[in-house]
């Protein structure tokens, strides 16, 4: 009997083509099975290995399985991956069954059965040395990021961030940013002069260039001036030519795209890197991820150009270069990873999209490029003097274009000169002395810094983008014209911060030492656990004379922000001292009570205002009512209070929760407004302003107080909205309960002239589920049909006995000063 192998691939495209190249492409579907083979694909990153559901998948899947196979990309990243794939298969080398890695750089049909045809180990050593990142930045950054957040986040009126982060690469990153903001802010200019003559010359009017350059005193460059006046000719001292070339590019990597993309192209690195490794799993390139710019001696590059041989746009000059002999690609770097990044087979720009053209488009283009020859051209350089002075003029003609015409952006900018003949003298037409000011260098760009983190190892060709992304979404940068990133007051009030308690959290040099040891791990030169050891007993030390030295930096933030006192507009009266507090709209939005200095945060979105006046039964907190966004947002009212700090357990989903992860767990912006609130007798609460359960969650469809006349049901746990009998006067519920689906009985009182009521009436009393009359008249907005044979009862806001109070006391405050301790 054949022996039953398992292929595992990342991505359900890549296994797609793993699939149809091994099946001779007779394979379409989810799971793929070949014989014996079967090939399995992850939906995602190594998150999702996590969740039991895929463990429990893989582990049925490699029943009965002989042999494993790993179709996972071919970067340490993957490797890590694999390794949590053998964990989650249950295979181990000591039972007899054989485990394989495959290395590819792209999918197609050659590199897939390349791969198959040489199957190696997979690489611990790489997979432990991603451990050990994972581990030190995760540690290391929400050691920092969860006691600057807890220790600014209620202090500042107009601080606009709801996570005061830290990252040991996204820090750095920062900090080139900020470093070159200063030397702008502190830059102090100068006046300058220069010289400019023009001479007259065959029909051509010449701009001669100084040696000197500039000079930074007027009265001498007035004298320079005046002795050329005086001399009035410019002598031909000597004319020379010489033969120049223009190196073609050596292949394209990783980082050399994220510079092009966003200097040329105007994408931001995030989404370089989505648009190729969209067109990296639809087979068009090879694999973006790579250090190297060298190809490997064995590299097809006659099979390459073949397959672009028939694009509309590249395809001539593709043959052109199979029909004169293409030149092979200067030397590069050979990084040991993968070759560089190069088209794999022919696109046009309707099956890709705008964007994912553009890029593609620039791939073609530099690889085209880097077979092509150099760009040849003449420099003559004619120099001259008059007045004891030296001046020049250089022209260029180009002779071959080379690799220029498939990249033109590259070009020599062409300049004629007339023929000149040394000795000869020339009458100078004019003379200018222009005047200028020295000029700050600009803003860092995207390629600029991208650079610097090259240069000093922040990142690696996988996480640069991320950590670019990190700083503007955490609005630490503004992205701004020409893609220009200029740090925020918060982003600059951090970077000082550091650097008044300790420069080494804001500087490269520790995580090119972190890199440099993750690297030694990677080739099996360093222990996983030692380092790791090392680098956080480092920075433990670092974290508890940081935690000692806030209020340094806490000192830029006074002078930065506002106090919470100083911020927001008066609401709402706290429930404790009966005083009004203010409403701070910026991120996190929050009520701030000045005389009991505390803070209550509110939902994010959406906009909140004082409710009637109204107070809470449990507090006596004003109500405030909340209005979400959109034509179809809902409106709910809500106590500052209980929403911060529900009076009530049992409540396992509060609203503003994250769809993944622990939705009962209490954050800024997360909490229990009153419609999930159980209290038997607050007129507010789901208990009396629930209608019926929910047809398509397991929460309650509680009547929106404030949508008149266009009144509406809308569930509590979910989107789901119903219409109500539109232009009523007044809709309101019972205390009355409908005695066959246990639904509240509302109360309608319809409009006189649209009353659908016999004889002119308006009052009428009914459930909307088994009311022949209001069932008529409601309409479902998002969700199934609504019926009165769907579930009955009040869903969450059935029971009573299942919600137990707590006091208010029970609340304990949380040391922010926490330690290694607690992860």
């Amino acid at each position: 009997m054949a022996p039953k192998v398992l292929m595992v691939a990342e991505k359900p495209s890549i296994a797609l083509s793993i699939a149809s190249v091994l099946s001779g492409a007779q394979i379409f579907q989810p799971l793929f099975k070949i014989g014996q083979i079967q090939i399995l694909q992850i939906f995602s990153r190594h998150r999702y290995l996590r969740r039991n559901q895929t463990r429990r998948h893989l582990s049925q899947e490699a029943r009965g399985c002989s042999h494993l196979v790993l179709w996972l990309d071919c970067d340490r990243e993957g490797e890590n991956i694999c390794f949590e794939v053998i964990e989650c298969t249950g295979f181990h080398t000591s039972d007899g069954r054989r485990i394989y890695r495959a290395r590819f750089s792209s999918v197609t049909e050659k590199d897939i059965l390349k791969a198959m045809n040489s199957l190696v180990d997979p690489n611990r050593d790489e997979a432990l040395a991603v451990d050990a990142r994972q581990e030190i930045d995760l540690k290391v950054g929400v050691a920092f990021t969860r006691f600057q957040t807890s220790y600014f986040n209620g202090k500042y009126g107009n601080l606009d961030a709801r996570v005061i982060s830290y990252g040991p690469c996204q820090t750095p990153t920062l900090g080139f940013c900020v470093d070159r903001y200063l030397q702008i802010t502190m830059f102090k200019p100068e006046k300058f002069w220069m010289l400019h003559p023009y001479i007259m010359y065959k029909g051509y009017e010449l701009k001669l260039e100084w040696e000197r350059g500039r000079l930074f005193d007027a009265d001498v460059a007035a004298m320079f001036r005046n002795r050329l006046m005086e001399d009035g000719t410019m002598r031909v001292v000597r004319v020379s030519e010489k033969l120049e070339s223009k190196g073609r590019p050596s292949g394209l990597n990783t980082v050399n795209l994220l510079k092009v993309a966003s200097s040329a192209l105007g994408f931001g690195p995030q989404l370089t890197m989505q648009l190729a490794e969209r067109l990296y799993t639809q087979g068009f390139i090879s694999y973006p991820r790579t250090e190297s710019t060298a190809y490997p001696s064995s590299f097809d590059f006659r099979g390459t150009l073949v397959a672009l041989v028939h694009n509309p746009v590249f395809g001539g000059y593709a043959q052109k270069l199979l029909t004169e002999s293409y030149n092979k690609p200067r030397a590069g770097t050979d990084a040991g990873d993968h070759p560089p990044i190069t088209p794999m087979r022919s696109a046009i720009e309707d099956s890709l999209g705008n964007d994912a053209w553009k890029l593609y488009q620039y791939i073609c283009q530099h690889f085209l490029g880097t077979l092509s020859p150099d760009c040849r051209y003449r420099r003559i350089k004619v120099e001259f003097e008059s007045g004891g002075e030296q001046f020049q003029c250089i022209g260029q003609l180009v002779t071959v274009k080379g690799f220029t015409s498939i990249m033109p952006w590259l070009a020599i900018s062409e300049k004629n000169l007339p023929d000149f003949a040394e000795g000869e003298k020339i009458e100078i037409s004019k003379v200018d002395l222009d005047e200028g000011n020295t000029s700050p260098p600009d803003y860092l760009n995207e390629s600029e810094l991208i650079s610097l983190m090259e240069k000093h190892g922040i990142g690696t060709d996988a996480s640069i983008s991320v950590h670019i992304n990190n700083i503007c979404e955490r609005n630490y940068v503004q992205v701004q014209a020409g893609r220009r990133l200029v740090p925020t007051p918060l982003g600059i009030s951090l970077i000082r911060g550091y650097q008044c308690i300790d420069s080494d959290l804001c500087l490269p040099d520790i995580r090119s030492f972190i890199e440099h040891q993750i690297t030694l791990v990677a080739k099996g030169q360093a222990d996983h656990s030692m380092v790791v050891q090392h680098v956080l007993d480092q920075f433990r030390r670092k974290f508890s004379y940081f935690v000692k030295q806030i209020e340094n930096m806490d000192a830029l933030f006074e002078a930065q922000f506002s106090p919470l006192s100083d911020s927001g507009r008066l609401l709402s009266k706290c429930g404790k001292c009966l005083r009004y507090m203010k409403y701070i709209s910026t991120q996190p939005s929050r009520l701030y009570c000045g005389t009991c200095e505390e803070v209550y945060y509110v939902p994010q979105k959406g906009t909140v205002k004082l409710y009637k006046e109204l107070t809470c039964p449990l507090d006596n907190f004003e109500l405030l009512l909340c209005s979400m966004p959109g034509p179809e947002g809902k409106s709910f009212p809500l106590c500052p209070y209980c929403y911060n700090c529900p009076p009530f357990e049992g409540i396992d989903t509060f609203f503003g929760a994250p769809k993944t992860g622990d939705s009962s767990k209490l954050g800024k912006g997360v909490g229990m407004p009153c419609f999930l609130c159980p209290h038997p007798t607050c007129p507010h609460s789901v208990i009396a302003q629930g209608v019926c359960a929910c047809p398509e969650c397991s929460g309650t469809l509680v009547l929106d107080p404030v949508s008149a006349p266009k009144w509406r049901l809308c569930c509590n746990m979910c989107n789901c909205l119903v219409s109500l009998p539109e232009g009523a006067h007044r809709i309101s519920t019972t205390q009355d309960k409908c005695p066959e689906c246990e639904s509240t009985i509302i109360e309608v009182d319809f409009n006189k002239k649209t009353t659908p009521l016999k004889d002119g009436a308006t009052l009428h009393k009914g459930c909307i589920l088994c009311d022949e009359l209001l069932h008529s008249l409601v309409e479902m907005k998002h969700g199934r049909s609504f019926s009165r044979h769907g579930r009955s009862g009040r869903g969450r806001g059935k029971g009573r006995g299942g919600y137990r109070g707590r006091g208010r006391g029970n609340n304990k405050q949380q040391d922010p000063k926490m330690s290694f301790r607690d992860f």
